[in-house]
Protein backbone atom coordinates (compact mmCIF):
# COMPACT_ATOMS: atom_id res chain seq x y z
CA UNK A 1 0.00 0.00 0.00
CA UNK A 2 1.97 3.44 -1.46
CA UNK A 3 1.40 6.30 1.18
CA UNK A 4 0.90 9.39 -0.83
CA UNK A 5 3.06 12.69 -0.80
CA UNK A 6 1.29 14.96 0.88
CA UNK A 7 0.43 12.57 3.59
CA UNK A 8 4.13 11.30 3.93
CA UNK A 9 5.12 15.01 3.83
CA UNK A 10 2.40 15.42 7.12
CA UNK A 11 3.32 12.34 9.32
CA UNK A 12 7.05 13.71 10.43
CA UNK A 13 4.29 16.56 11.99
CA UNK A 14 2.04 14.45 13.01
CA UNK A 15 4.30 12.39 14.57
CA UNK A 16 6.13 15.76 16.57
CA UNK A 17 2.98 16.97 17.65
CA UNK A 18 2.00 13.28 19.15
CA UNK A 19 5.46 13.01 20.97
CA UNK A 20 5.13 16.55 22.63
CA UNK A 21 1.48 15.51 23.63
CA UNK A 22 2.95 12.48 25.08
CA UNK A 23 5.75 13.97 27.05
CA UNK A 24 3.39 15.98 28.78
CA UNK A 25 1.34 13.14 29.90
CA UNK A 26 4.60 11.62 30.89
CA UNK A 27 5.44 14.68 32.73
CA UNK A 28 2.05 14.22 34.77
CA UNK A 29 2.01 11.08 35.34
CA UNK A 30 5.69 11.33 36.72
CA UNK A 31 4.84 13.74 38.67
CA UNK A 32 1.43 11.94 40.00
CA UNK A 33 3.31 8.61 41.18
CA UNK A 34 5.02 8.02 43.85
CA UNK A 35 5.10 7.13 47.72
CA UNK A 36 2.84 10.41 48.26
CA UNK A 37 0.22 10.45 45.59
CA UNK A 38 -1.02 13.46 43.98
CA UNK A 39 -3.54 13.82 41.72
CA UNK A 40 -3.00 15.06 37.82
CA UNK A 41 -4.79 18.31 38.48
CA UNK A 42 -2.58 19.24 41.73
CA UNK A 43 0.74 18.83 39.55
CA UNK A 44 -0.25 20.94 37.36
CA UNK A 45 -1.14 23.41 40.01
CA UNK A 46 1.56 22.96 42.01
CA UNK A 47 3.98 23.72 38.54
CA UNK A 48 2.04 26.64 37.70
CA UNK A 49 2.43 27.83 41.46
CA UNK A 50 5.84 27.99 41.47
CA UNK A 51 5.52 30.28 38.29
CA UNK A 52 3.08 32.33 39.02
CA UNK A 53 3.79 34.88 42.05
CA UNK A 54 1.18 35.03 44.83
CA UNK A 55 -0.74 31.83 43.29
CA UNK A 56 -3.81 31.81 45.82
CA UNK A 57 -4.03 28.04 45.95
CA UNK A 58 -0.74 27.56 47.25
CA UNK A 59 -1.68 29.43 50.49
CA UNK A 60 -5.37 28.53 50.70
CA UNK A 61 -4.58 25.04 52.26
CA UNK A 62 -5.52 23.08 48.76
CA UNK A 63 -1.86 22.05 48.27
CA UNK A 64 -0.18 20.37 51.10
CA UNK A 65 3.53 20.63 51.78
CA UNK A 66 4.08 17.19 51.20
CA UNK A 67 2.61 17.55 48.13
CA UNK A 68 4.45 20.78 47.22
CA UNK A 69 8.07 19.37 47.93
CA UNK A 70 7.25 15.83 46.37
CA UNK A 71 6.56 17.36 43.09
CA UNK A 72 8.48 20.48 42.97
CA UNK A 73 12.25 19.39 44.95
CA UNK A 74 12.01 15.12 43.79
CA UNK A 75 9.77 14.42 41.15
CA UNK A 76 10.03 17.73 38.93
CA UNK A 77 13.85 17.98 38.76
CA UNK A 78 14.71 14.37 37.50
CA UNK A 79 11.85 14.15 35.27
CA UNK A 80 13.29 17.09 33.35
CA UNK A 81 16.77 15.96 33.71
CA UNK A 82 15.67 12.23 32.06
CA UNK A 83 13.89 14.76 28.98
CA UNK A 84 17.15 16.51 28.63
CA UNK A 85 19.62 14.03 29.33
CA UNK A 86 17.58 11.47 26.84
CA UNK A 87 16.73 14.47 24.30
CA UNK A 88 20.69 15.62 23.98
CA UNK A 89 21.86 11.80 23.88
CA UNK A 90 19.79 11.25 20.96
CA UNK A 91 20.57 14.22 19.36
CA UNK A 92 24.34 13.71 19.82
CA UNK A 93 23.75 10.12 18.30
CA UNK A 94 22.17 11.45 15.54
CA UNK A 95 24.98 13.74 14.60
CA UNK A 96 27.91 11.61 15.10
CA UNK A 97 26.49 8.95 12.93
CA UNK A 98 25.77 11.18 10.07
CA UNK A 99 29.58 12.97 10.63
CA UNK A 100 31.32 9.22 10.13
CA UNK A 101 28.95 7.80 8.24
CA UNK A 102 28.58 5.04 10.36
CA UNK A 103 24.99 3.05 11.80
CA UNK A 104 27.31 1.97 15.51
CA UNK A 105 28.61 5.18 16.19
CA UNK A 106 26.64 6.84 19.58
CA UNK A 107 28.21 9.14 22.08
CA UNK A 108 29.62 6.59 23.93
CA UNK A 109 32.21 5.37 21.41
CA UNK A 110 34.33 8.28 21.66
CA UNK A 111 35.43 7.40 25.09
CA UNK A 112 33.51 10.45 26.44
CA UNK A 113 31.53 8.82 28.74
CA UNK A 114 34.22 6.65 29.85
CA UNK A 115 36.58 10.02 31.00
CA UNK A 116 33.51 11.06 32.67
CA UNK A 117 33.38 7.50 34.53
CA UNK A 118 37.04 8.11 35.48
CA UNK A 119 36.52 11.76 36.96
CA UNK A 120 33.30 10.95 39.01
CA UNK A 121 34.85 7.91 41.12
CA UNK A 122 37.46 9.46 41.52
CA UNK A 123 35.42 11.79 43.36
CA UNK A 124 33.67 9.16 44.98
CA UNK A 125 36.64 6.51 45.61
CA UNK A 126 39.56 9.07 46.20
CA UNK A 127 37.54 12.30 47.91
CA UNK A 128 37.36 15.56 46.02
CA UNK A 129 40.97 16.68 47.03
CA UNK A 130 42.07 14.10 44.46
CA UNK A 131 40.83 16.33 41.58
CA UNK A 132 41.55 19.61 42.95
CA UNK A 133 38.46 19.87 44.74
CA UNK A 134 35.79 19.94 42.33
CA UNK A 135 32.36 18.30 43.16
CA UNK A 136 31.17 15.11 41.45
CA UNK A 137 29.33 17.08 38.66
CA UNK A 138 32.68 19.18 37.74
CA UNK A 139 35.29 16.50 37.75
CA UNK A 140 32.90 14.31 35.62
CA UNK A 141 32.61 17.20 33.36
CA UNK A 142 36.34 17.73 33.29
CA UNK A 143 36.77 14.30 32.41
CA UNK A 144 34.51 14.32 29.74
CA UNK A 145 35.89 17.23 28.63
CA UNK A 146 39.84 15.88 28.53
CA UNK A 147 38.70 12.65 27.15
CA UNK A 148 37.27 14.89 23.93
CA UNK A 149 40.65 16.77 23.62
CA UNK A 150 42.63 13.54 23.69
CA UNK A 151 40.20 11.88 21.20
CA UNK A 152 40.30 14.39 18.81
CA UNK A 153 44.24 15.55 18.86
CA UNK A 154 44.55 11.25 18.33
CA UNK A 155 42.18 11.60 15.07
CA UNK A 156 43.41 14.76 13.38
CA UNK A 157 45.67 13.40 10.48
CA UNK A 158 47.59 16.02 7.73
CA UNK A 159 45.43 18.82 9.43
CA UNK A 160 42.01 16.97 8.99
CA UNK A 161 39.88 14.84 11.41
CA UNK A 162 39.79 11.35 10.23
CA UNK A 163 36.45 10.00 11.16
CA UNK A 164 37.44 6.29 10.85
CA UNK A 165 40.57 7.05 13.20
CA UNK A 166 38.21 8.89 15.53
CA UNK A 167 36.02 5.84 16.06
CA UNK A 168 39.34 4.09 16.50
CA UNK A 169 40.68 6.50 19.08
CA UNK A 170 37.79 6.81 20.87
CA UNK A 171 37.24 2.99 21.15
CA UNK A 172 41.06 2.20 22.50
CA UNK A 173 40.97 5.44 24.93
CA UNK A 174 37.57 4.45 26.28
CA UNK A 175 38.94 0.77 26.87
CA UNK A 176 42.07 2.35 29.24
CA UNK A 177 39.69 4.74 30.68
CA UNK A 178 37.28 1.74 31.92
CA UNK A 179 39.99 0.10 32.94
CA UNK A 180 41.12 2.62 35.30
CA UNK A 181 37.48 3.27 36.67
CA UNK A 182 37.45 -0.49 37.17
CA UNK A 183 40.70 -0.70 39.04
CA UNK A 184 39.64 2.24 41.19
CA UNK A 185 36.64 0.54 42.14
CA UNK A 186 38.10 -2.86 42.95
CA UNK A 187 40.70 -0.77 44.91
CA UNK A 188 37.82 1.11 46.75
CA UNK A 189 35.62 0.65 50.33
CA UNK A 190 32.78 -1.64 50.14
CA UNK A 191 30.29 1.36 50.77
CA UNK A 192 31.30 3.35 47.76
CA UNK A 193 30.56 0.41 45.34
CA UNK A 194 27.11 0.72 45.08
CA UNK A 195 27.61 5.03 44.41
CA UNK A 196 30.13 4.09 41.21
CA UNK A 197 27.75 1.10 39.98
CA UNK A 198 25.09 3.98 39.94
CA UNK A 199 26.64 6.24 38.34
CA UNK A 200 28.05 3.99 36.11
CA UNK A 201 24.57 2.42 34.66
CA UNK A 202 23.03 6.16 34.96
CA UNK A 203 20.70 7.67 37.36
CA UNK A 204 18.92 10.82 37.86
CA UNK A 205 17.26 9.88 40.95
CA UNK A 206 19.31 12.67 42.82
CA UNK A 207 18.64 15.64 40.36
CA UNK A 208 17.49 19.69 41.34
CA UNK A 209 16.93 22.32 39.73
CA UNK A 210 20.30 23.89 39.62
CA UNK A 211 21.88 20.68 37.75
CA UNK A 212 19.30 21.17 34.39
CA UNK A 213 21.39 24.95 33.77
CA UNK A 214 24.07 23.59 31.73
CA UNK A 215 22.33 20.23 30.29
CA UNK A 216 19.68 22.54 28.87
CA UNK A 217 21.79 25.27 27.43
CA UNK A 218 24.22 22.72 25.72
CA UNK A 219 21.44 21.08 24.47
CA UNK A 220 19.47 24.39 23.43
CA UNK A 221 22.56 25.52 21.38
CA UNK A 222 23.62 22.37 20.32
CA UNK A 223 19.95 22.27 18.60
CA UNK A 224 19.94 25.69 16.97
CA UNK A 225 23.30 24.32 15.42
CA UNK A 226 22.05 21.27 14.08
CA UNK A 227 18.73 22.50 12.61
CA UNK A 228 20.86 25.37 11.08
CA UNK A 229 22.88 22.71 9.43
CA UNK A 230 20.39 20.22 8.35
CA UNK A 231 21.45 20.53 4.64
CA UNK A 232 24.74 20.47 4.89
CA UNK A 233 24.39 17.30 7.48
CA UNK A 234 22.00 15.74 4.44
CA UNK A 235 24.85 16.35 1.95
CA UNK A 236 27.03 14.27 4.27
CA UNK A 237 24.94 11.45 3.96
CA UNK A 238 26.18 11.13 0.35
CA UNK A 239 29.86 11.15 0.39
CA UNK A 240 32.67 13.94 1.31
CA UNK A 241 33.36 14.32 -2.71
CA UNK A 242 30.00 15.45 -3.30
CA UNK A 243 29.47 17.41 -0.45
CA UNK A 244 32.52 19.69 -0.97
CA UNK A 245 30.70 19.65 -4.84
CA UNK A 246 27.49 21.00 -2.77
CA UNK A 247 29.83 23.78 -1.22
CA UNK A 248 30.72 22.42 1.84
CA UNK A 249 33.68 22.84 4.08
CA UNK A 250 33.69 19.15 5.17
CA UNK A 251 36.30 19.03 7.25
CA UNK A 252 35.11 22.08 9.13
CA UNK A 253 31.68 21.14 9.55
CA UNK A 254 32.87 17.48 10.49
CA UNK A 255 34.78 18.86 13.18
CA UNK A 256 32.37 21.59 14.94
CA UNK A 257 29.72 18.98 14.87
CA UNK A 258 31.75 16.15 16.42
CA UNK A 259 33.23 18.56 19.14
CA UNK A 260 29.29 20.00 19.71
CA UNK A 261 27.85 16.49 20.34
CA UNK A 262 30.72 15.39 22.92
CA UNK A 263 30.45 18.52 24.61
CA UNK A 264 26.64 18.16 24.88
CA UNK A 265 27.16 14.44 25.93
CA UNK A 266 29.72 14.84 28.38
CA UNK A 267 27.03 18.08 30.17
CA UNK A 268 24.72 15.32 30.44
CA UNK A 269 26.78 12.83 31.71
CA UNK A 270 27.98 14.95 34.36
CA UNK A 271 24.78 14.97 36.10
CA UNK A 272 23.22 11.88 34.81
CA UNK A 273 25.71 8.69 34.62
CA UNK A 274 26.29 6.72 31.92
CA UNK A 275 22.82 6.07 30.48
CA UNK A 276 23.74 3.72 27.41
CA UNK A 277 21.59 2.76 24.08
CA UNK A 278 19.27 6.02 23.70
CA UNK A 279 21.60 7.68 21.61
CA UNK A 280 22.69 4.42 19.48
CA UNK A 281 18.73 3.58 18.87
CA UNK A 282 16.55 6.51 19.04
CA UNK A 283 17.90 8.44 16.15
CA UNK A 284 17.77 5.10 14.23
CA UNK A 285 14.64 4.55 15.05
CA UNK A 286 13.52 8.00 14.04
CA UNK A 287 15.17 7.24 10.54
CA UNK A 288 12.73 4.54 10.26
CA UNK A 289 10.02 6.57 10.98
CA UNK A 290 10.72 9.67 8.92
CA UNK A 291 13.45 8.58 7.02
CA UNK A 292 16.78 10.05 6.90
CA UNK A 293 16.58 13.85 6.11
CA UNK A 294 17.72 15.80 8.90
CA UNK A 295 15.20 18.57 8.57
CA UNK A 296 12.71 15.85 9.46
CA UNK A 297 14.85 13.52 11.53
CA UNK A 298 16.38 15.48 14.12
CA UNK A 299 13.23 16.73 15.72
CA UNK A 300 11.54 13.69 15.76
CA UNK A 301 14.75 11.62 17.40
CA UNK A 302 15.22 14.96 19.78
CA UNK A 303 11.76 14.17 21.21
CA UNK A 304 11.58 10.85 20.81
CA UNK A 305 14.73 10.81 23.14
CA UNK A 306 13.41 12.36 25.69
CA UNK A 307 9.99 10.92 26.11
CA UNK A 308 12.08 7.85 26.08
CA UNK A 309 14.14 8.17 28.93
CA UNK A 310 11.51 10.07 30.77
CA UNK A 311 9.29 6.84 30.52
CA UNK A 312 12.27 4.64 31.43
CA UNK A 313 12.96 6.99 34.65
CA UNK A 314 9.43 6.49 35.25
CA UNK A 315 9.66 2.83 35.39
CA UNK A 316 12.78 3.07 37.30
CA UNK A 317 11.40 4.12 39.92
CA UNK A 318 8.07 2.10 39.92
CA UNK A 319 8.47 -1.10 38.59
CA UNK A 320 10.82 -2.27 41.58
CA UNK A 321 9.77 0.29 44.51
CA UNK A 322 10.83 1.08 46.72
CA UNK A 323 14.43 -0.28 45.07
CA UNK A 324 15.21 1.65 42.38
CA UNK A 325 16.65 0.70 38.90
CA UNK A 326 19.55 2.51 37.44
CA UNK A 327 18.63 3.90 34.03
CA UNK A 328 20.86 2.08 31.84
CA UNK A 329 19.21 -1.24 32.67
CA UNK A 330 15.67 0.07 31.87
CA UNK A 331 16.46 1.67 28.73
CA UNK A 332 18.80 -1.56 27.38
CA UNK A 333 15.44 -4.01 28.73
CA UNK A 334 12.82 -2.23 27.03
CA UNK A 335 14.41 -0.21 24.40
CA UNK A 336 16.06 -3.26 22.44
CA UNK A 337 12.90 -5.43 22.03
CA UNK A 338 10.95 -2.84 19.92
CA UNK A 339 13.88 -1.94 18.18
CA UNK A 340 14.31 -5.39 17.27
CA UNK A 341 10.87 -5.77 16.00
CA UNK A 342 10.73 -2.49 13.77
CA UNK A 343 14.42 -3.46 12.59
CA UNK A 344 11.95 -6.79 11.14
CA UNK A 345 9.38 -5.06 9.93
CA UNK A 346 11.47 -4.04 6.89
CA UNK A 347 11.68 -0.40 7.09
CA UNK A 348 15.25 -0.56 8.55
CA UNK A 349 16.42 -1.13 5.00
CA UNK A 350 14.55 1.28 3.02
CA UNK A 351 15.49 4.31 5.41
CA UNK A 352 18.97 3.31 5.08
CA UNK A 353 20.48 2.16 8.09
CA UNK A 354 20.21 -1.56 6.87
CA UNK A 355 22.22 -3.03 3.66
Amino acid sequence: MSVSRPTARRFPRVLTGVLGVAILGTFLVSGATGPAEVPFTDVARIVAGHLIPDAPWMRDGSVTRLQDQAVWQFRLPRTLLAGLAGAGLALAGALMQAVVRNPLAEPYVLGVSAGAGVGAVAVITLGSAAVAGLALSSAAFAGALAATAAVYLLARQQGLLAPTRMILSGVALGSLLSAVTSYLTLTTEAQNVFSVLFFLLGSVSAATMGQLAVPAVALTAVTLYALANTRALNALLIGDESATALGVNVSRLRTRLMVAASLLTGAIVSVSGGIGFVGLVVPHTARILVGADHRRMLPVAILGGALFLMAADLLARTVAAPTEIPLGIVTAVAGAPFFLWLIRQGRAARAGMLR
